[in-house]
């Protein structure tokens, strides 16, 4: 599942962490690439990187919480390649962690606009270039939080609850369209979303609720990505997978 030849893979949150590593790994794939950040200064080292070692790839700055920037990056793609066979949603942020009863209104509105509205927009636009072209995948990059409870985490997890939501609505859809749509939950991984938090100094706290006693590496979650994407893997659709080292098994 390592040949991506010529598919047109539309990333968000490309500048670092799961974002950066799929646009690496589907470049070397040979596959085209069209990347979006808000971190425009890292956006354009990826992009530079990978264009020197060969890639094609075309990148802007995209702040998934406008749907304006979601919808130009989509257009940039068509644009640049002709279509867009593969979209990841990836870009994720959240607020610092606190009990449900301190969480304020303007938690909520941050972790929605990122992670539930900015994954809409993706979608949205996404299946309406699809359409045109007959189909394609999508993949939005939710998270354990989405499928079970987040202590101190209550606006990321009702987001990234969210996120399924419409994973699944839209693969019901969409699925005689030949569009799928599936959403992956990884649990805990070390990206700059873990380490820039004050949850990076419980890391070695948090892998024990794991069974396999370790956090998921970047590189193992991304793996799993790969995978879902996959254009062999053509029967998978509406599917929230977990890739958590057996922590939904309990």
């Amino acid at each position: 599942m390592d040949n991506f030849d010529n598919q047109v893979v539309f990333i968000t949150g490309a500048a670092s962490g799961f974002g950066k590593l799929l646009a690496e790994k589907l470049a070397a794939a040979n596959a085209r690439l069209a990347l979006g950040d808000i971190d425009e200064q890292g956006l354009a080292a990826v992009a530079d990187t990978l264009r020197k070692n060969g890639a094609e790839v075309v990148s802007q700055r995209c702040d998934v919480t406008r749907e304006s920037e979601v919808q130009a990056l989509v257009a940039a793609a068509v644009e640049t390649f002709g279509r867009l066979d593969i979209a990841i949603n990836n870009a994720g942020a959240s607020t610092p962690m606190k009990a449900l009863i301190d969480t304020e209104e303007a938690d909520l509105d941050f972790n929605f606009a990122v992670n539930a509205k900015g994954v809409f927009f993706g979608v949205k636009h996404q299946i309406r270039q699809m359409l045109k072209q007959g189909g394609g995948t999508i993949l939005n990059v939710a998270s354990m939080a989405g499928l079970g409870g987040a202590p101190k985490l209550t606006a990321y997890a009702a987001a990234k609850h969210a996120v399924v939501g419409i994973t699944k609505t839209a693969a019901v859809e969409y699925a005689r369209k030949n569009i799928r749509v599936n959403a992956i939950c990884p649990f805990y991984s070390p990206t700059p979303l873990l380490t820039a938090s004050e949850m990076s100094v419980q890391q070695e706290f948090l892998a024990q609720g794991s069974p396999m006693k370790r956090l998921g590496s970047p590189e193992e979650m991304v793996e799993a990505m790969l995978m879902l994407v996959a254009p062999q893997n053509s029967y998978l659709n509406g599917q929230a997978v977990a890739v958590d080292g057996g922590v939904s098994a309990y």
